[in-house]
């Protein structure tokens, strides 16, 4: 059976105390290989290869790392289907999922910060007949990058490309019930020529590793996608220390659907915004706004569609939603949907387990719900789910709208759908989310900063806002020479 080991200086490595721990199908519930489980001793010798590379790093030339990241990003697009296959048996997401999303972002997110990390310009501030200021970007030497379960590759290079682009050298974790991917990178890299110890991987669980790493003095800078609870505990850990951090947590996202909308559009984009992933995506809209006056309609068009997805073998390219990433998580997906039922909420479609034949009669499948009848300050309404399960609920004005997006304690993303333009800008204006999208789903230009307000995190990603985050400024002073001998 294959045992993926952790990537340190340039090399894979088996734990330092010899321990392991099963990576499991979500969608048959078997093993199907074995992954190194590392701790602090492992994040010790990673920070050491880290540390050894970072001087040798920061001093290659631009170009140079540049074709370096590009070779990265034409690697993985060249091995989508292998990594795409390793990333389906990892995560139970359809094949045709990784193929068109998940790979595809991975490569791109190299390729698009390679081209940033040469845009980036020193500031100059002139004071007349005095002297000159300029400020340099310079990166922070070793930083960490953790990463979830629910887009393995596409988050894990979200993460470790901006940090390498400006410098950096990384110890990254990836989530240890996704790893594949993330260790097949390592042989990618080496293939591109990045130099041995400027990417380190540490595999196993968040308490042993992601901590360890967390904690390590000598790691200045932390990148953290993940749950709320966890996101709490490490800015905690780094106010102790005075260490930076960037934290991309939960959401619990509305979708305000207005009267006045282009029906046909809206209907097809909230089907791939509520299900996507199995709504394991932080940027699901799993909280659905209607007005009033189309609010039957769409109840009826929704559910009616949603009975119609196919969940099934994440191997089958008609495979519209897969498996969910365990069975520990579908147990709580589907205790939500208990919870629905006692708040008072009626159950339109799914709200079940689904069983599947051979050989995925193991897996974690749960059939997409729609759920009606409850109030916006429930449980199931305030509460992030992460599965395949939306709310839907009425609205008359859009102060009320307005009012019911904003009140959860998360503020990640929105969607709001309306023909009318000054209503877009004034919604936009007002809903407290660090992303709204206009009549459109997941469209990502990656220059534009990525995060939320509230417990859905702080600082930003993306763009300038990532590399800006793994660089430290320096302003240097020139006094101009007064002419006196």
């Amino acid at each position: 059976m294959k045992q993926y080991n952790h990537f340190i200086g340039g090399e894979y490595k088996p734990s330092v105390n010899g321990g392991t721990m099963d990576i499991i199908n979500p969608a048959t519930g078997k093993k199907y290989a074995e992954l190194a489980a590392g701790d602090a001793a492992d994040v010790k010798l990673a920070y050491e290869a880290a540390h050894a590379a970072k001087d040798g790093w920061a001093m290659t030339p631009l170009a140079e790392r540049q074709a370096i990241m590009q070779r990265i990003a034409t690697l993985i697009e060249e091995k989508n289907e292998i990594l795409a296959q390793a990333e389906m048996l990892d995560s139970g997401k359809p094949i045709m999922h990784a193929r068109r999303i998940d790979i595809p972002r991975a490569s791109a997110n190299f390729a698009f910060f390679a081209a940033a990390a040469s845009q980036l310009a020193s500031e100059s501030h002139y004071m007349p007949g005095q002297a000159i200021n300029y400020t340099l970007r310079q990166p922070y030497g070793v930083v960490g990058c953790i990463s979830p379960w629910n887009l393995p590759l596409y988050l894990f290079t979200w993460k470790i490309a901006p940090a390498i682009a400006a410098g950096n050298t990384v110890v990254a974790k990836p989530s240890e019930m996704t790893p594949v991917t993330a260790a097949m990178l390592g042989d990618i890299c080496n293939e591109a020529g990045l130099p041995p110890g400027v990417l380190n991987i540490v595999h196993g669980t968040g308490p042993d590793v992601g901590e360890a790493i967390v904690r390590h003095e000598d790691i200045k800078v932390i990148s953290f996608t993940g749950s709320t609870a966890v996101g709490k505990r490490i800015a905690g850990i780094c106010a102790e220390q005075l260490k930076k951090a960037s934290l991309e947590l939960g959401g619990k996202n509305p979708v305000i659907i207005f009267g006045d909308c282009d029906y046909d559009e809206m209907l097809k984009t909230t089907i791939r915004s509520s299900f996507s992933n199995q709504g394991q995506i932080c940027l699901c809209g799993s909280r659905i706004l209607v007005q009033w006056d189309i609010y039957d309609r769409f109840v009826s068009d929704f559910t009616e569609r949603v009975q119609r997805l196919t969940v099934g073998d994440p191997t089958d390219p008609e495979t519209k939603l897969g498996a969910v990433i365990s069975e520990g998580h579908m147990k709580k997906v589907l205790s939500y949907i208990e919870l629905a039922k006692e708040e008072g909420g009626e159950v339109l479609a799914g709200g079940h387990q689904v069983h599947l034949p051979a050989p995925n009669d193991g897996g974690s499948f749960i059939a997409p719900t729609v759920i009606t009848g409850l109030d916006q300050n429930c449980r199931t309404n305030q509460e992030e789910i992460f599965g395949p399960v939306v709310t839907i609920m009425p609205f008359q004005t859009e102060e009320e709208a307005i009012a019911l997006a904003n009140n959860t304690t998360y503020g990640l993303a929105s969607v709001v759908w309306t023909d009318r333009l000054d209503r877009a800008h004034r919604v936009a204006g007002q809903i407290n989310a660090g992303i709204v999208w206009i009549n459109c789903w997941l469209l990502r230009d990656l220059r534009t900063p990525f995060g939320g307000v509230k417990n859905s995190g702080m600082g930003r990603e993306g763009g300038w806002e990532a590399i800006r985050f793994f660089t430290e400024p320096k302003n240097v002073t020139i006094q101009y020479d007064h002419g006196e001998d």
